[in-house]
């Protein structure tokens, strides 16, 4: 299990699995996955539609294993050292706590061969994860999409025109980016030491998104409205369009208006409907004012007055 990937020799340093093909894609690549949730087994299709093979899976719940069967069905599920074994790519789509003792667990039984590409789908880290796995001869990359995964065909959908951030050694950026482009998306190169950052902005960004959006519909239920969902999503998505598009041009509503009496009313009736609430909508509150302040959308003295009625408000964990 040490010795190089099929088609290589020993003596060979630049295997098979690194060369291009004439329309710069690489060459077709033997694909194993470990850990074929969510993400592994979308992106084992993605792969295999860009004609890929992908010759072994690991999966350790009834879910994980059934989700391949869908969307791999022609993929074998065997033992971890056996996906390695079979690999010229292996990925290891693992959770981010779990991944640096599978990839020591690895390197250490021998299980990594020489010239083999390992690859993780973790935001967090970067190739240092991957150390040991790079000591025993494997090639490193950091493959994180930047999406949303629901372990189904929509996410293959939707791959195209998402966004990968990746991190590589200088030599491997041709063969990271070649293989998210191969999947329908676009490679963004992120530093090794910018990853923990970049992966806080994207969880800010979308998970908390998720928290605020039911948060909203939880009031809006408990203001009598039977489908939330149908008055969120228009105002919603314009907002997220205005957002990206203008920056903080785009705040509007009672914060950037600086309307202090309102703010005070949301925060005294979000705190009768749904407590637990009330603490976010305080701290985005202040947040807004700070930027609608610096972009010259809030007038100083009515600024003044809004964060001393936030600074007044309960939170949620006030007593």
């Amino acid at each position: 299990m040490t010795g190089p990937p099929p088609g290589a020799s020993a003596a060979d340093p630049s295997p098979p699995t690194l060369a291009l093909v004439n329309d710069e894609r690489p060459a077709r690549l033997d694909v194993g996955i470990v850990g074929t949730g969510r993400v592994g087994a979308v992106l084992g299709a993605a792969l295999a539609r860009a004609g890929h093979h992908v010759v072994a899976g690991y999966g350790v719940s009834v879910t994980s294993r059934s989700r391949a069967g869908t969307l791999l069905p022609d993929m074998p599920l065997v033992e971890v050292e056996e996906v390695m074994r079979r690999s010229g790519l292996v990925l290891l789509t693992v959770p981010d706590d779990a991944l640096p003792g599978l990839v020591d667990g690895l390197a250490g039984a021998g299980a990594v061969h020489a010239g083999q590409l390992v690859a993780h789908t973790s935001g967090r880290y970067g190739i240092g994860v991957l150390d040991e796995a790079t000591r025993a001869g494997g090639l490193p990359l950091a493959l994180h999409p930047a999406m949303t995964f629901t372990g189904t065909s929509v996410d293959l959908q939707r791959l195209s025109g998402a966004t990968f951030g990746i991190t590589a050694p200088e030599p491997l950026w041709p063969v990271a980016e070649a293989l998210v482009v191969e999947m329908g998306s676009e490679p963004i190169r992120i530093a090794e030491q910018h990853r923990p950052l970049y992966h806080a902005a994207l969880a800010h960004g979308a998970n908390h998104l998720i928290t605020l959006v039911n948060d909203a519909m939880d009031l809006l239920r408990a203001a009598g409205v039977e489908q939330p969902d149908r008055m969120l999503a228009p105002l919603m998505s314009a907002a997220l369009d205005n957002g990206m598009r203008q920056g903080d041009d785009a705040l509007t509503g009672p914060v950037a208006r600086g309307d202090a009496g309102t703010v005070a009313s949301h925060v005294g009736r979000i705190a009768g409907a749904v407590p637990e609430a009330a603490g976010s909508y305080v701290a985005l509150a202040r947040r807004t004012a700070t930027r609608a302040l610096a972009a010259g959308r809030l007038e100083a003295s009515d600024a003044e007055a809004l964060l001393d009625v936030l600074a007044d408000a309960p939170g949620e964990t006030d007593g």
